[in-house]
């Protein structure tokens, strides 16, 4: 591997933060940073240190909901109304129909009013006041019902103090659509981020389902292969340029100087309600717990407290299933069931929305529905008609608000296993993976989540023949999850209870794969298959795949973890320490360029007198040979000339394929997942043709062909550009960095957002670094608007404060106590 000898700066050297923690330890009970039980602060008291970090400490939950509300809504307002504004589906009135809006996982996905709708429905069907009407696990925990119901009190306190007219933002200064909230909209924002994983491929199918008419001719129908390729190819593009994660846990067996590390890298959107927000979390004697969470959720979801660190990483299960039901076609709003007709059932449902003259004005649509769930005529865009058939989805989050209890119980974890038994017994995980380590030395991989119910067996009753192309391992790319499409004219094809799960239709979550190790277990999107490369998984097909190809990020964190550990990277000694996992992580090295720039330069070179005819254009191709020779490092680093070349060039030859695809000397092997596909065809004419579009594509926007990556990957902050570091995952870089246009201009779409590591040791307080890298507040007024991106752009690391004694020697230290 071509590491890039960058060390990661800290702003304080680990070995003088070994220094302040051997002071900490000589404390009492700071010497593991556990707050003694004992009343905390008569009042919610907020702790500013650097980089505008809160800790926040009350006396019960309901004082630290107060404070969290407080202290997310004095940072980012207009996000936080924004959001309350799309579940309360009022986007249409206040913003206009036909503005976009992000309801999932990615961003600007669907219109308002297609937004608005679909949270309507959900309103008028009092889904999640359902779920907080029932008893804990599928209900809340009295501490969640505190800490929202503080929550609430915090936001509502900080409005009343500015006023909407005083609000700093000006993205929301003055606006109608800003109010004071209630408990009902922060459970409807948090239902609304669980159930994100469908939104993105079936919102826009789901509101705008309608049955054919009498007289409308039936759409052509499209064979079970073609609708099947259209989906995969539609899901695949989507997971590639949507959010991810990396995370590693390093046990006993690979840490130096300490116990067990875990590394968190969620690659998160960097604009709207899927933002990260830091805190620290304290109630004395009960949770101690420090890191970040989705803003407006009053709980750490990434992060440590005194003897357990966790992330958590985007899966490969789809968390919803299609169900094919026959319909009459004289009466297509009729669907047989065990071979007897049944009605849908049909809604009106409408929402408020601004005309063009200022006017408000309604529009309803009436949608429908079958006894597995709601109709829909499109998946990821791909039409899906309603004619001799019809698809209903059932969504396995829609009656999930478990997640919460979930995040609550995981800040007061005790070790991995402890871990373990909370995502058993809550099974609320939406979507995630969860990678662990803990002081004792264990280091955890989990996909324990809410699954549909849909075992190996089931499947083969049950699958469509589109189900199974889109299902069955080897009928489907790697690259894409498994989304079933069972047939509905059977109701046992329905995801049946299982006696040992939590809800209805969820899978035993004691057959869901789990990894616990001395040395290192991790995750980058790929299945739980190779969580380590000595101990393979095996799973219901539900959950992914075994024995496929494993992405290029995937063979990076195995390769970087195994390299550390045995000391063969290039870095001095082994085993982790902070520094060096912020060197690994930082020298964003490109896998892709690992294994196929030498053969990417000989394909350049082999060119007839530096040209290639593509797509009818006539390219000279030869200037590119020098520049990507002379890319040794592999790395993208804001300095390195190449590669923005290089990754241009890998897009295009990966054309939205697997991996697998490419043109392979050496084909895929599962007995040596991490080293295999290689030795790419430099003959093939696809290599140089990619590299011709690329070239023509560079110079058609006017960017040399050497230009330093911090030329064209950028974001501007207050004026002043702020070069940013990092790659597209598909290069198999681990920090990674999709850049795109917001509001016009260049910016980052999503990549790391917040990156922490955490070392444990025998005793003593956890040894924490992170960054937030597009820092703490959407406000451009705010001091840290601006000020963890330039650490991020700098590859630094903000060090930490956990103990008492820790945050009051902050030399910035400002309180804030909530009278």
């Amino acid at each position: 591997m071509a590491w890039r000898r960058r060390r990661a700066r800290l702003p304080m050297a680990v070995t003088a933060a070994a220094a302040v923690m051997s002071t900490v330890a000589a404390t009492g009970s700071a010497a593991t940073g556990v707050v003694a039980a004992g009343p905390g602060p008569d009042k919610p008291t907020i702790r500013y240190t650097e980089y505008g970090i809160p800790h926040i400490i009350a006396s019960d939950w309901e004082g630290l909901g107060t404070g969290y509300g407080y202290a997310a809504a004095k940072d980012n307002v207009c996000t936080l109304a924004d959001t309350y504004l799309m579940v309360d589906a009022q986007r249409s009135r206040y913003l206009g129909p036909d503005g976009r809006a992000s309801p999932g996982k990615d961003q600007n996905t669907t219109s308002n009013l297609n937004s608005d709708l679909y949270f309507q429905r959900i309103k008028d069907n009092g889904v999640v006041e359902r779920l907080l009407d029932q008893p804990a696990p599928n209900g809340p925990e009295p501490e969640v019902e505190e800490a929202v119901r503080g929550y609430v009190r915090g936001y509502n306190r900080y409005l009343s103090e500015t006023g909407v007219n005083g609000i700093p933002d000006p993205a929301c200064r003055g606006a109608a659509w800003v109010r004071p909230i209630t408990e009902l909209d922060v459970y409807r924002h948090a239902h609304a981020e669980i159930i994100m994983g469908s939104a993105d491929a079936l919102l826009d199918g789901l509101v705008n389902a309608t049955p054919p008419g009498a007289s409308t001719a039936a759409p052509p129908a499209s064979s079970p292969a073609k609708t099947a390729r259209k989906i995969r190819d539609a899901m695949a593009v989507s997971r590639q340029r949507s959010m991810g994660s990396n995370a590693l846990a390093v046990g006993s067996q690979g840490v130096s100087g300490g116990t067990g590390m875990l590394l968190a890298n969620p690659h998160f959107p960097w604009q709207g309600k899927n933002r990260m927000w830091q805190s620290q979390l304290t109630i004395p004697g009960k949770v101690n717990v420090s890191g970040a969470g989705l803003l407006g959720l009053p709980v750490v979801n990434i992060g440590h407290n005194d003897d357990v660190a966790w992330s958590h990483t985007v899966a490969t299960v789809a968390p919803f299933g299609l169900f094919d039901v026959q319909v009459d076609p004289l009466h297509p709003t009729r669907y047989l069931v065990d071979g007897k007709w049944e009605q849908m059932t049909s809604q009106r449902v409408g929402v408020d929305v601004r005309n063009a003259d200022g006017s408000i004005g309604k529009v309803t649509r009436t949608l429908w529905s079958t006894r597995y769930g709601p109709v829909t005529t499109s998946i990821q865009g791909v039409p899906l008609p309603w004619a001799v058939s019809a698809h209903a989805v059932r969504d396995v989050n829609m009656d999930n608000l478990r997640a919460m209890n979930t995040w609550f119980r995981l800040d007061q974890a005790e070790d991995v296993s402890d871990v373990v038994n909370i995502l058993e017994t809550t099974q609320g995980v939406p979507f995630f993976n969860t990678v662990a380590s803990d002081r004792k030395g264990n280091a955890l991989y989990a996909d324990i989540q809410a699954t549909p119910n849909i075992t190996d067996e089931h499947a083969k009753s049950c699958l469509t023949t589109t189900g199974q192309l889109l299902f069955n391992p080897g009928l489907r790319p790697s690259n894409v999850p498994p989304v079933s499409v069972l047939d509905g004219k059977r109701s046992e094809c329905d995801w049946p209870d299982d006696p040992n799960a939590v809800a209805p239709g969820l899978l035993d979550p004691h057959e869901q794969p789990r990894l616990i190790r001395s040395d290192f277990a991790g995750n980058a999107n790929d299945s739980a298959w190779l969580a380590h490369p000595e101990q393979p998984l095996t799973f219901p097909k539900v959950m992914g795949d075994t024995a496929t190809p494993r992405s290029l990020r995937t063979q990076e964190l195995i390769l970087t973890a195994q390299g550390r550990i045995n000391g063969t990277d290039g870095l001095p000694g082994k085993g982790f320490t902070p520094e060096t996992m912020g060197t690994l992580l930082f020298a964003d090295n490109s896998r892709a360029a690992d294994l196929t720039l030498d053969a990417t330069v000989t394909a350049c070179r082999s060119a007839p007198f530096g040209l290639v005819l593509v797509d009818g254009n006539l390219v000279d191709v030869s200037e590119a040979c020098p520049v990507l020779a002379a890319w040794k490092d592999h790395d993208c680093t804001a300095d390195s000339r190449g590669s923005w070349l290089f990754a241009n060039y890998w897009v295009r030859l990966l054309g939205g394929q697997p991996i697998e695809k490419l043109p392979w000397r050496v084909a895929f092997d599962p007995k040596d997942p991490v080293h295999t596909p290689n030795s790419l065809d430099s003959g093939n004419s696809a290599v140089r043709d990619a590299l011709a579009r690329a070239v023509l594509a560079l110079r058609k926007a006017g960017v040399p062909l050497n230009a330093p990556l911090s030329d064209v990957q950028n974001v501007t902050r207050g004026g002043e550009r702020i070069p940013i570091h990092g790659s597209i995952g598909e290069l198999g870089v681990l920090n990674v960095i999709t850049p795109g246009r917001v509001d016009g201009k260049p910016d980052i779409v999503f990549g790391s957002s917040f990156i922490q590591q955490v070392r444990f040791t025998s005793d003593g307080p956890p040894q924490a670094f992170s960054v937030m890298a597009y820092s703490q507040s959407a406000d451009p007024n705010s001091p840290h608007h601006a000020d963890q991106t330039e650490l991020f752009s700098a590859g630094e690391w903000v060090t930490e404060r956990f103990t008492e004694e820790q945050i009051a020697a902050s030399p910035e230290l400002q309180t804030k106590v909530l009278d």
